[in-house]
């Protein structure tokens, strides 16, 4: 179901489970100062999130940037009754961005990446392993589409990144893939939560009220 898209701005437009439980202790100095966060170009933790002018879709738990020329698709679960997943659909392929619990030892993002390739490749795929600047990524094609995953573990958060289309786009996809991540801030919130539960999506009222729209003239 597509939402809304944004037009490229011209020079004079203006800018816009496993079971698992984490632990949800953790013992702090009463003597020491916090240490200062470490500087990061992105993904973001809330907590570290830029103040900048990014257009970002706020989904509750990550906000997603929506870079221009690109659009909004949301996918339902009829089942469920919820949101399914939020794709950004661009020029080279459908990234989608979603967040999970995890523990606060980090090392989640490894052990997906392990199960990702072995069931790509059970799925039929032709499945690459790579190295990038977060860490292990992954390509794979299956017939005519290339698939790119990148993932990376925050605190107490994992983030993944999909990018789906063309293999005539393969080339260019993963650097579209990797902005739209480095952009996105994540709002793990303090609830604890099985490791590997995806982080609940909210729609802005905006979306909510096209989707009733929509809804109401089929």
């Amino acid at each position: 179901m597509g939402i809304f898209g944004r037009k490229k701005r011209g020079r004079h437009a203006m800018a816009g489970p496993d079971d698992s439980w984490e632990e949800d202790v953790a013992e702090e100095p009463e003597d020491e100062p916090e240490p200062e966060p470490a500087a990061t170009d992105g993904p973001f933790d809330i907590a570290d999130a830029p103040e900048d002018d990014r257009p970002r879709i706020d989904l509750g738990s990550v906000r997603v940037p929506v870079p221009d020329g690109t659009q909004v698709q949301v996918e339902m679960d009829p089942q469920a009754g919820g949101v399914r997943a939020v794709h950004v659909v661009t020029a080279h392929g459908q990234v989608t961005v979603s967040a999970y619990a995890a523990p606060r030892s980090g090392g989640l993002w490894r052990e997906v990446v392990a199960e990702l390739t072995e069931q790509l490749r059970n799925d039929g795929a032709r499945v690459a392993p790579g190295q990038g600047e977060w860490g292990p990524e992954l390509s794979a094609l299956i017939g005519d589409v290339a698939l790119r995953f990148v993932g990376i573990d925050g605190p107490r958060w994992m983030l993944r990144g999909v990018i789906a289309g063309p293999q005539s786009m393969a080339a260019e996809a993963p650097a579209v893939l990797r902005d739209i991540v480095r952009g996105t801030i994540v709002d793990r919130g303090d609830a604890p939560m099985p490791v590997r539960t995806p982080l609940p999506i909210t729609l802005p009222d905006a979306v909510v009220e096209h989707i009733a729209q929509q809804q109401a003239q089929q």
